[in-house]
């Protein structure tokens, strides 16, 4: 397991990539994979199917992870 350099919790900010200056709070870290999920950074939309209890189907927004080397604690 790796150690990251930040934590769940914390504030950070981008510091390249296509976000670069972006802020945020960390909402989950994943040491095994040396990523992090920032508020906010990184949106992605993902199309869920018709199920019994959501009859429509829709098109929701998630935030995907960014390598912890790309943030840095404010």
């Amino acid at each position: 397991m790796k150690t990251l350099h930040v934590k769940k919790g914390d504030t950070v900010k981008v510091i390249s990539g296509s976000y670069k200056g972006k802020e945020g709070k960390i909402t989950r870290a994943l040491p095994s994979t040396g990523q992090v999920i920032v508020d906010g950074v990184n949106m992605a939309k993902k199309h869920k199917k018709p199920t019994a209890a959501n009859q429509r189907g829709s098109v929701i927004e998630i935030t995907r992870p960014i390598a912890a080397s790309k943030v840095k604690k404010i």
